[in-house]
């Protein structure tokens, strides 16, 4: 794969991945700033490795086992302040870290797979109000209908996209 192709892969994931691995990291490091640090460090040393990434991987999962080491690197640069949990209990809060950030990856999954099912209409009435970031107010005038109806309507709509994105995860997947 030619430099520059890598060099997109890599920005375009990171882009992709940027606000989970930041709540990762900040979840770990006590201090905002020592986390700041610790995240622009973890971005230099994924850029640096990033041949070792096996393309079509999972890309979060590779970025928070550096991230986790880049924080021990933290820790122990930091050692001489008082550290309140060892590193084996480091490593099992990143763990639980590690799960919830899944979690919240297969609900998004789900969701995204749940929008997709929607009627037009009231996908149409999802993306305005939530991804155009529009009022009810500026729904309701674009769509040519009353406050009244889209407050409804959108009530209807989130109330069948939480029950189907339930199911979806009961059911194990977000296929």
């Amino acid at each position: 794969m030619e430099a520059s192709d890598r060099t997109t892969e890599f920005l375009t994931l990171l882009t992709q991945h940027d606000r989970a691995l930041g709540l990762y990291v900040y979840s770990m490091v006590s201090s905002n700033a020592d986390a700041d640090d610790v995240l622009q460090q973890t971005k230099m040393v994924m850029w640096r490795s990033f041949d070792q990434f096996e393309s079509g991987t999972n890309f979060i999962a590779w970025a928070r086992k550096v991230a986790f080491h880049q924080i021990l690197n933290s820790r122990r640069q930091h050692k001489r302040q008082h550290l309140p949990l060892s590193d084996e209990m480091l490593e099992a809060l990143s763990h639980g870290v590690a799960q919830l950030s899944e979690r919240g990856e297969d609900r998004r999954e789900a969701l995204q797979s749940c929008l997709r099912k929607l009627a037009e209409e009231h996908r149409q009435l999802v993306l305005l109000r939530y991804f155009e970031d529009l009022e009810v107010e500026q729904v309701a005038e674009r769509i040519g209908s009353t406050e009244g109806a889209v407050y409804r309507a959108l009530s209807r709509v989130r109330l069948v996209l939480l029950q189907c994105v339930e199911k979806q995860i009961s059911a194990g997947g977000a296929a």
